[in-house]
């Protein structure tokens, strides 16, 4: 073989090692680009991963902050008919106080007792808000109807209590006998013919003089004949005098309760001995004070 066919083969060689090479170049650089464009859709799947558990994030905070408010909203609410509750348990208190319910039959420091067997086929579990929010919205509505008829019914309490308080009745002493009646007598000093607007009622010297019914003093002080002189007026045009005390135990504009001590026995004024002189007036005109007196209690 001569020399140029040897440089033509070697040629040829280099030639094919050239090509070779080129296709192995190439097949690295379709590889490294088949692997870079895989990892790109790597990164844009995890990026898209990470966009969702931060978009379920905020779901899962806002959720959270949804709840919460619901809880603080029933929460309030729960307060506020703690507070209704109360008042009513003050208000059903006093009613025991008044007598008018016995504390036997209610006990306002305790709830109401309840129970029963369990039925077959609940389901043991929680409420839901919704539900609780209906069952609070219920409560509130039965809470603000019991209290409007407990506030009607104290009330009517009341009412009856001041009727009471107004009603004339009893004896205007704690101890003492009637010496004296109500009309026509023979006057105790000049023996002549003469009208008593009330009933004397005998006593003790300081013994206690009480009011008949509850009302306001209009007068307490000396007044000509009467002596130390107490002036109640009850309302609905009804007035009673009480005279000849000793001592008084009250004085004017003083709001006084039925049975309420206002003066002590005495002999002031036109008087022979320790009696009161105990009027009633209604209307500005005197009326006989022992048919009061001897009234039945309300």
């Amino acid at each position: 073989m001569n020399t140029e066919n040897v440089r033509f083969y070697a040629r040829i060689a280099a030639f094919a090692v050239t090509l070779a090479l080129l296709a192995a170049l190439a097949g690295y650089g379709f590889a490294i680009t088949q692997v870079a464009q895989e990892r790109a859709a790597e990164a844009e799947q995890l990026a898209g991963w990470q966009q969702t558990l931060e978009r379920e994030r905020s779901e899962v905070a806002q959720l959270k902050q949804t709840v919460q408010q619901r809880i603080d909203t029933l929460t309030m609410r729960v307060g506020q008919l703690q507070g209704r509750m109360l008042r009513l348990d003050a208000l059903g208190q006093h009613f025991i106080d008044s007598g008018l319910v016995a504390d036997s039959e209610f006990n306002f420091d305790q709830p109401a007792a309840v129970g029963g067997p369990v039925s077959s086929g609940l389901a043991d579990d929680s409420f839901s808000t919704g539900e609780l929010s209906a069952m609070i919205t219920q409560m509130e509505r039965q809470l603000e109807d019991r209290a409007r008829q407990l506030r009607i019914l104290d009330k009517l309490v009341s009412r009856q209590q001041l009727e009471d308080q107004q009603y004339v009745e009893g004896r205007p002493v704690t101890w003492g006998w009637v010496s004296s009646k109500y009309g026509y007598r023979s006057d105790p000093f000049n023996g002549r013919r003469a009208w008593h607007a009330g009933i004397d009622v005998a006593g003790r010297d300081g013994g206690d003089v009480i009011s008949v019914a509850g009302g306001v003093v209009s007068f307490a002080g000396d007044r000509h004949g009467y002596g130390n002189l107490v002036e109640i007026n009850h309302g609905d045009g009804l007035v009673t005098r009480y005279g000849h005390a000793k001592s008084l135990a009250v004085k004017v504009g003083d709001v006084v309760e039925k049975g309420q001590l206002i003066a002590q026995m005495g002999s002031t004024g036109r008087s022979t001995g320790p009696h009161v002189h105990f009027e009633v007036i209604r209307n500005g005109r005197t009326e006989d004070p022992e048919k009061y007196m001897h009234r039945a209690s309300r």
